[in-house]
């Protein structure tokens, strides 16, 4: 088996400029953050991202890297909405389509299929169907029904995170949920993974039961190993949300001279230059807290 091993700083190398991005991971969970942040430090712009949203559609767009955003939902959990994405999107500094999550799931079945379409009930009779008039409906063959023609997705790069992988590209999430991070790889020409830690092959088989191998090397065709690359996301069971983080995150990025200090201290430098800052973050706050 061939070695796809590749440093987080070769990301950019395969991402363009005005390319389709798939992101996968769930809200504030188990999102590809590492690579994200590759992304916000380079010169990649003009992008169409398609996720289940969390902090990652927040930092691209703080960044000026996303031209459409196509998604079922952004959301911190914790935090309902994430203050760069509600401000680009109230302001319209971004093209959106914004689909009910059952018909996000089908778009991805579908690009992950090959297919242009595929029906489903979702979203009929709502207010999806007045907000993206670009969608069809289709008469079933078999019976007196109509249902939604939902579009394939079809990725250019899709970016995932799991909790092992080997170097050829096997993946593996050790969590309570895949969520759908299989359907983007299956939908995308090239997807590269992150993972926290990169280990042999028979170690993924000792690890976790058969379906926990989540991703084949068949869809994969660059792994990262990124300890912490998901934070400040959960990863379980490695590690769980960054609270305090999450919410230090979101207060600056209500204020525009507050993400500016931000934006200093944790995005100009690398990865290893991030995570110290985050180290300093929290023995500070517990500083404050004795």
């Amino acid at each position: 088996m061939s070695d796809k091993t590749m440093p987080l700083t070769d990301l950019p190398r395969h991402v363009e400029s005005g390319m389709t991005v798939g992101i996968g991971g769930w809200g504030s969970r188990r999102k590809p953050m590492a690579a994200v942040r590759e992304l916000v430090r380079s010169d990649v712009t003009d992008l169409t991202v398609v996720t289940l949203g969390g902090p990652d559609v927040g930092l691209l767009c703080a960044a000026g890297k996303v031209r459409k955003l196509v998604y079922g939902f952004v959301s911190l959990d914790s935090i309902p909405l994430d203050p760069h994405f509600r401000a680009a999107r109230e302001s319209g500094r971004i093209e959106t389509s914004e689909y009910d999550e059952g018909m996000f799931v089908t778009a991805l079945r579908a690009g992950a299929n090959r297919l242009s379409f595929l029906p489903t009930r979702a979203g009929l009779e709502s207010d999806v169907l007045t907000m993206n008039p670009e969608l069809r409906t289709v008469a079933s063959p078999y019976a007196d029904e109509e249902y939604v023609a939902v579009p394939g997705l079809r990725m250019d790069v899709s970016l995932v995170h799991l909790n092992r992988a080997d170097a050829a590209g096997n993946g593996q999430y050790l969590g309570p949920d895949p969520y759908f991070d299989d359907l983007f790889a299956m939908a995308s020409e090239k997807t590269l993974v992150s993972a926290e830690k990169v280990v042999p092959t028979p170690e993924l088989g000792a690890g976790g039961p058969a379906q926990s191998l989540l991703l084949s090397r068949m869809f994969v065709s660059g792994v990262i190993e990124a300890p912490n690359g998901a934070h400040f996301t959960s990863c379980e069971p490695d590690y769980g949300r960054d609270e305090a983080f999450q919410r230090h995150y979101a207060t600056a990025a209500r204020d525009p001279e507050s993400w500016q200090r931000f934006t200093r201290t944790f995005l100009t430098g690398d990865e290893a230059s991030y995570l110290a800052a985050v180290e300093e973050f929290h023995a500070s706050h517990e500083e404050q807290a004795s």
